[in-house]
């Protein structure tokens, strides 16, 4: 009853009374309706939906105005709800007693220029996972917590005697001594904060991101071979003679994906050859437990805290170029108009004949210069190269949504500090990449749907029509008239708003505000297609190595396909609810984290630049103040009492910053040149200033009378 009653509730985007929802339930009893009503109440009581102020129901992702999540609390006394897309603001005044790391539904009580909220309930107060460093006050060790909450946590003398002052600690909670005032014990040490590298796995270790893997999974590993053996080989499709190879980062080891290429008449002939994992992490074992735990590899600037040990992630399930590697691969037959008319899903082997690198395959494919090595990968490159182009097409005709947002790259030095940061610019080759295993993840999803089997998907569902709307509000404030009609949104109405935003200064703003209007992708049993990427049957196949639902359809296709094996398999269906739901949760960690260590080196690269003049562009506006982000994406608050010499305000009808005397002013995607007046690794900000003044600084359209 409660799949039926959560089915019902995705599909609407308003709140509903209880007799609402029962009268879409058919053949309902006086039974059913009290069953229905105890649902509701513990999904209410588990923070799964939402009961509003009028006695109506609905889920936390079709509330126009109010979030669910972690908030994050600055030393100086504001707040972020932090979500995959855009964080809440919220002032001071507004936390309602909330303390960093709170779980807290809020309201958005204002869309522009940022989101504005206020806390109206404190969900979890999360006390289980205390990260920080240790203080000796009058001879008793403290821990001062990383992320800055309002709490005296003395710790257990005891547990801290492998410690000294400045020793980052994970301590886990004994009792409470007094309101906020906490006895814990230190449960590990993670190192000293001078050490290298510990700034990270700090951060890691407060989203319960954990470097270490259980003493039964190194057992395991020790059995686990280096190199794939005769026996292995065994039904499986022999491709060691065929040209495959992969293409990635320079610095990347961990290699799950290598395409090939062919012609059959006009119709190219594409394989996708993903890394066997599931051949090697079995699934009652610790190792699995350890990759579920984890649920994804995060990426943490130049450190990875791997989903699976190194002798797997690095080594026997890499497709290291040379060597034997165990793969389930997903061939596919596509017409010059990109439509896929056949396929192939078989478990084979693979001998990567060259590992490539994006550099050197877009040097090829878009200048013609071709590196030392290359020379016999040329041509496949640029059929490869015309095939990803023939996709992307299709894609677009379908109403694929490209945002086009940029990343960051930040490189550290030997001592772990932050050295450069560059913009990330894809080029065709990481495009190409893109392009090929989208297709191989919807073929593999539409394989199994068609077959009506329980499987696990990539889901994306239509962003609701109110939050869409009150984009289009924003875009008008700033002048621009748009047309879409929102009575029906589809994937091609977003792609529609994007093209017609695409020549305005604004657009890389706008763009990650309409991105912030759509629902989270998720991973779950039912599939309701992706509509970001407009595909009907959407699913991750292709990085198991980093990716658990991946290894979970590796498994799914295995059982299905290989070993047509169909008994039982409505077992499976609240088996792969739980990994769906573990696979999501563990996903926003490491994004969260992510961001978080982004923010950390950002602000420490800027430590060193402190004084320095850059161009930027103002990317957000406050009633505090702007953003201005960096051509190498680092953003930089510029406070309102920083921009000039006379009074500058925040006037929210026009979304600008005005001058109160000169009525000069600042608006979003205006180019600025900024100093760096302060900066702060332990806060994660940086702080700018606007060079000049109002008087000599900003283009004619930032400072245009009103």
């Amino acid at each position: 009853m409660k799949d039926r009653v959560m089915k019902i509730l995705s599909t609407m985007n308003n709140a509903v009374t209880v007799e609402e929802l029962v009268s879409k339930i058919e053949g309902t009893t006086v039974k059913d309706i009290e069953e229905v009503q105890k649902i509701l109440n513990e999904m209410v009581q588990n923070f799964e939906i939402y009961y509003t102020n009028k006695g109506k129901y609905i889920l936390f992702e079709n509330c126009k105005d109010i979030e669910i999540g972690e908030i994050s609390v600055h030393p100086k006394g504001f707040g972020f709800l932090l979500l995959p897309g855009d964080d809440v603001h919220i002032e001071k005044s507004m936390l309602n007693g909330a303390i960093d790391g709170d779980k807290v539904i809020v309201e958005v009580i204002e869309r522009k220029p940022k989101l504005e909220g206020r806390v109206i309930r404190i969900v979890e107060r999360n006390l289980n996972n205390l990260v920080g460093e240790i203080k000796f006050i009058h001879g008793k060790p403290f821990m001062i917590l990383e992320d800055k909450r309002k709490l005296v946590i003395e710790l257990d003398r005891r547990s801290t005697s492998d410690c000294v002052e400045g020793t980052i600690v994970v301590a886990s909670i004994i009792k409470e001594l007094k309101k906020n005032y906490y006895l814990a014990r230190v449960s590990d040490i993670i190192g000293h904060k001078d050490d290298a590298g510990v700034d990270i796995l700090t951060i890691a270790y407060k989203h319960e991101i954990y470097p270490d893997f259980s003493k039964k999974t190194m057992s395991e590993i020790e059995n686990i071979p280096t190199e794939v053996k005769p026996e292995e080989l065994n039904g499986r499709r022999d491709l060691t003679k065929e040209t495959i190879f992969t293409i990635d980062g320079a610095d990347t080891k961990d290699i799950d994906d290598a395409i090939s290429i062919s012609r059959k008449g006009s119709n190219y002939i594409l394989g996708v050859h993903i890394a066997d994992v599931s051949h090697y992490v079995k699934e009652k074992s610790a190792l699995n437990e350890d990759a579920l735990t984890r649920g994804t590899s995060s990426y943490l600037a130049d450190t990875v805290i791997p989903m699976l040990p190194h002798k797997l992630s690095n080594g026997i399930c890499s497709l290291n170029e040379g060597v034997v590697r165990l793969t389930e691969s997903c061939t596919m037959e596509i017409t010059p108009k990109g439509e896929i008319v056949d396929f192939d899903i078989f478990e084979s082997y693979i001998s990567s004949s060259k590992k490539m690198t994006y550099a050197a395959v877009n040097d090829i494919v878009m200048r013609d210069i071709v590196q030392e090595g290359y020379e016999p990968y040329v041509e496949k490159l640029k059929t490869m190269n015309e095939l990803a182009h023939i996709l992307k097409n299709r894609q677009v005709r379908e109403g694929s949504i490209d945002f086009e947002l940029d990343e960051a790259k930040i490189y550290c030095d030997e001592f772990g500090r932050a050295c450069d940061i560059k913009r990330v610019v894809r080029e065709d080759g990481e495009k190409m990449i893109e392009q090929f295993m989208i297709a191989a993840n919807e073929t593999v999803a539409t394989c199994i749907a068609n077959m009506d089997l329980p499987f696990i998907y990539r889901t994306h569902d239509v962003p609701s029509e109110e939050k869409i709307q009150d984009f289009m509000k924003f875009v008008s404030i700033l002048g621009y008239q748009v047309n879409a009609k929102l009575k029906e949104i589809t994937p091609k109405t977003m792609q529609n708003i994007l093209d017609q935003l695409r020549d305005k200064k604004e657009y890389e703003t706008l763009s990650a505000n309409l991105l912030r209007s759509m629902k989270k992708a998720k991973y779950q049993r039912e599939n309701v297609g992706h509509f970001g990427l407009a595909s009907k049957c959407y699913t991750h196949f292709t990085s198991p190595i980093r990716r658990y639902p991946d290894l979970l359809v590796h498994r799914l296709l295995r059982k299905y396909l290989f070993e047509h094996d169909l008994e039982d398999i409505r077992e499976l269906e609240p088996k792969i609810d739980y990994i769906a739901e573990q696979s999501s949760s563990r996903e926003l960690a490491a994004v969260e984290a992510e961001r978080e260590v982004d923010d950390m080196k950002m602000a420490e690269y800027m430590e060193g630049h402190i004084g320095e003049e850059y161009d930027g562009k103002i990317s957000g506006l406050t009633n505090f103040g702007m953003f201005v982000e960096l051509e190498n994406m680092v953003e930089g608050l510029v406070h309102i009492s920083a921009i000039g010499k006379e009074y500058f305000y925040y006037n929210a009808d026009i979304m600008a910053i005005v001058g109160e005397t000169s009525k000069k002013i600042y608006r979003l995607g205006d180019q600025v040149r900024v100093k760096v007046t302060g900066a702060s690794k332990q806060e994660k900000q940086v702080d700018f200033e606007i060079v000049g003044g109002e008087e000599e600084n900003g283009d004619s359209e930032s400072k245009s009378e009103i």
